[in-house]
């Protein structure tokens, strides 16, 4: 899934090879990091429900336990699963050692472990937000165990 928001940021920091690549060649994968933890929509119905997104493991179980009442808006529900994976990706990159962020030609973001693998996050939360299978948790336990 292309997100319109990262294309525009990716043309004006010039980002190549999942890393923004700055004209005097430096590049900067924390803020990428940083763009990509922003999730506001899942930070908003988290906080209304009483859960705090502290980029923890033990915040994608408290996730996963709240009541799915966004299921019932079809509007938000795409951009609640983008947000649910982008928030996923940001917990693997900041617990996972040697996880990061890659983004792809097509602007899809995924997270890269040191094996190679790469994980698309983003289907992963649309399937958690449409449907709560897998869990967050379930997903984030896969990718930790290797």
């Amino acid at each position: 899934m292309n997100i319109p928001f990262l294309g525009n940021w990716r043309k004006k920091r010039g980002l190549a090879f999942g890393v923004a690549v700055f004209s005097d060649g430096e590049s900067d994968p924390e803020g990428i990091a940083e763009l990509l933890s922003e999730c506001e929509l899942l930070r908003s119905q988290a906080h209304r429900a009483g859960v705090e997104l502290d980029d923890s493991v033990a915040s994608l179980e408290a996730l996963d336990q709240l009541l799915p009442r966004w299921r019932d808006d079809e509007e938000s529900l795409p951009w609640l699963g983008n947000d649910a994976g982008l928030y996923l990706g940001t917990v693997m990159v900041r617990t996972v050692p040697g996880a990061a962020w890659e983004i792809w030609p097509n602007g899809q973001p995924v997270v890269r472990l040191t094996s190679g693998r790469e994980i698309d996050v983003v289907a992963g939360g649309h399937a958690w937000a449409s449907s709560g299978v897998p869990e967050l948790s379930q997903l984030y336990a896969e990718v930790a165990e290797g």
